[in-house]
């Protein structure tokens, strides 16, 4: 502690220093009409008083800044010299994801940052490393095994644990965390259908859950890693392994034990099973000859990091929007009721106000709020903005839902009307019309596009069906008082989303 107290001392008397004997390095008296809103940026040290002043908000403080920028993009002053553009541009997100795929990849900063979270899983890998475990996923992701995922995994879980934990509280008049039942529920899910493992995280009790507390935990230490403003600070505290470092070192050693018993148990399952009926995510892994224990760890954490936080915390925000608008809750409803008598799979499939209704909240709330890249050479995006290699590049998902230009005056409004077409004279049925992925880049885009987007919404619309015929959520807080979003890898509601649940009446 007391060493932790010594560079905080230290950085903040150099710090000053700059202050006191440079001049800030504004834009010249021509450029000062349209850059006033951007923060100030200093020698050496950047802008990094206007980073740590806005630590806690960085991606709606960003997110103001896009707003306000014509080419909605900035660049963004880090210390010692370090520049990170930020871009809520579709005509720069194309280039970043597609057209300049190869230009743009997670590089040494992000993977050696987010290294001992994510090692060299798929969301913290380039090349040959990326490809293997893109192939290979891509496998798992098909239809065949959608429908078997809505039919048998969401379905069970739903049934036989999410219904009766509402009913129970319904009847009993309890408050629930909604935003923690949601997290249980996917993670029971992401385990089963990928790992044929089922953690049981999600039983009446609501059993204590050591591996998720050692995992948010995690993903909080290790965000912060990743905004710092000095990374020398983290890379002192994990020489020292003092502070928040000794922490995520104590957090990921319950992490990784967790994943990594996983991985032992299925690949003893393998062994004693000349054939299995049927074959799970890491099973297909583990078959492709991968002996690595410590990569199959990697790639089981990343999977479990992309199940279990994205659409909990899609679910999470989409009971809260249609709370506070019943009118779009009362045609959700009604879309419900009208599919009732379809089979399972088809009910979700045709369900498009429901569709429209989970894009639009994850318009305005996306599970992951931005993304970067690093540049691997000279550059410059389609609307000017030059950039060396080494860069960091950040589209911004949770800016762009929130951008005029694309969305048009009424964006703060919740409307899944605005994914919709009526039918024409014939044909009265609305159809849902989606937006291109680099306008919407929810789902990442290009070749690195989530394989797990049509199984998301297939799982998510299924939670809805089965909830919504059933219930009513309402929030159990101060009326007007809204949920504070907060970011670290995926978004989360501060505090959690503590809900009341009433039966419908028949």
């Amino acid at each position: 502690m007391a060493v932790e107290l010594l560079l905080s001392f230290l950085l903040c008397i150099f710090s000053f220093f700059f202050i006191f004997f440079f001049f800030p390095t504004g834009s010249s008296k021509s450029e000062k009409s349209i850059s006033t809103h951007l923060p100030k940026s200093y020698p050496i040290i950047g802008s990094s008083f206007a980073i740590n002043e806005n630590f806690d908000r960085l991606v709606q403080w960003t997110s103001d800044i896009l707003q306000k920028r014509p080419s909605a993009t900035f660049v963004l002053h880090r210390p010692m010299g370090h520049r990170q553009i930020f871009t809520g541009n579709p005509s720069n997100v194309r280039h970043i994801l597609k057209t300049h795929f190869h230009h743009y990849q997670k590089g040494p900063f992000t993977r050696h940052t987010l290294f001992d979270f994510l090692g060299n899983g798929i969301f913290n890998s380039d090349g040959n490393t990326w490809k293997f475990q893109r192939q290979v996923a891509s496998h798992e992701f098909s239809n065949k095994s959608l429908r078997k995922f809505v039919e048998t995994v969401v379905d069970t879980e739903l049934s036989e644990r999410l219904i009766p934990i509402l009913s129970a509280a319904a009847a009993n008049r309890t408050v629930l965390d909604l935003q923690d039942i949601l997290q249980r529920f996917a993670f029971d899910n992401i385990c089963k259908i990928a790992f044929g493992y089922d953690p049981e995280y999600l039983l009446p009790s609501l059993p204590p859950a050591p591996f998720a507390e050692a995992f948010e935990e995690s993903v909080r230490i290790i965000s912060k890693r990743f905004n710092c403003s000095f990374p020398v600070i983290w890379k002192i505290k994990k020489f020292f392994l003092i502070g928040s470092e000794r922490r995520l070192e104590k957090s990921m050693s319950q992490v990784r034990d967790f994943a990594m018993n996983i991985v032992k148990e299925k690949k003893e399952e393998l062994k004693q099973k000349s054939s299995l009926e049927s074959i799970d995510l890491l099973s297909r892994f583990l078959i492709s000859g991968v002996s690595d224990e410590t990569f199959v760890t990697d790639i089981v954490i990343s999977f479990i990091l992309a199940g279990r936080d994205t659409t909990s915390a899609a679910l999470t925000w989409f009971f809260w929007l249609i709370s506070k608008n019943p009118h779009v809750e009362a045609q959700i409803l009604q879309e419900i009721q009208e599919k009732s008598d379809v089979p399972i799979f088809e009910e979700v499939k045709d369900m498009v106000y429901t569709h429209a209704s989970l894009c639009e909240t994850m318009r305005l709330y996306p599970p992951v709020p931005v993304d970067s890249k690093i540049a691997i050479s000279d550059d410059v995006l389609p609307t000017g903005t030059s950039l060396k290699k080494g860069t960091r590049v950040t589209y911004h998902p949770y800016a762009m839902g929130r951008l005029e230009a694309l969305w048009g005056p009424d964006w703060a409004d919740f409307k899944p009307e605005r994914w919709l077409q009526d039918g024409d004279g014939v044909n009265n049925k609305r159809s849902f019309v989606g937006r291109d992925p680099y306008t919407y880049p929810v789902f990442q885009a290009g070749p690195r596009v989530c394989l797990g987007k049509e199984m998301a919404f297939l799982q998510m619309k299924r939670v809805v069906s089965g909830v919504v015929k059933r219930f009513k959520v309402v929030p159990a807080t101060e009326d007007g008082l809204e949920p504070v979003f907060i970011a670290y890898l995926t978004n989360k509601m501060k505090g959690g989303f503590p809900v009341r649940i009433e039966e419908r009446s028949a």
